[in-house]
């Protein structure tokens, strides 16, 4: 498929709803503008930049663990939690009671990322693992009464 041919979706009438329906992105991709082999090129250079780096860490697990924690307290920022990365490492006993809301939905999210990474391995991207990744999300916390693990079934 042709690259400038592509449409991401379209929108469909539903009750008084629009909903947005994207397309299918599975395709062999041909493209016209040569700005985009330079762009792959740079990306596949700094994949390879990060793999040699990766190659000298001593512990990826923790170099991963960290940015993981770094990916969950810069997400939890948009939502309004006010939990930095130091703060998001300590126990629960030793986060002010004040602030522990905010330090439980950082690990919320901590524990939904690896879980959904950790299922990856044995299923596809899908409802069920969106629907598992978002019922630890708001597991404990503010979100509990807010449908854990199911679609929102109502207009935002």
């Amino acid at each position: 498929m042709d690259l400038k041919d592509f449409k991401s979706g379209s929108y469909r009438q539903q009750y008084r709803y629009k909903s947005f329906t994207p397309a299918l992105v599975n395709h062999v991709w041909v493209w016209s503008n040569p700005k985009i082999n330079t762009l792959l090129e740079e990306a596949t250079h700094k994949l390879g930049a990060l793999d040699a780096f990766s190659r000298q860490v001593p512990d990826v697990d923790y170099f991963i663990r960290m940015h993981v924690v770094k990916e969950a307290t810069t997400s939890s920022h948009i939502e309004g939690t006010k939990t930095d990365i130091e703060e998001a490492l300590l126990k629960a006993n030793e986060v002010d009671p004040e602030r522990r809301d905010d330090w439980q939905e950082v690990q919320n999210y901590v524990s939904a990322m690896n879980h959904a990474i950790k299922r990856l391995r044995k299923i596809p991207v899908s409802t069920r693992l969106l629907k598992e990744t978002h019922n630890i999300l708001l597991s404990k916390g503010r979100g509990a009464s807010k449908l854990p693990g199911e679609f929102r079934r109502s207009q935002n």
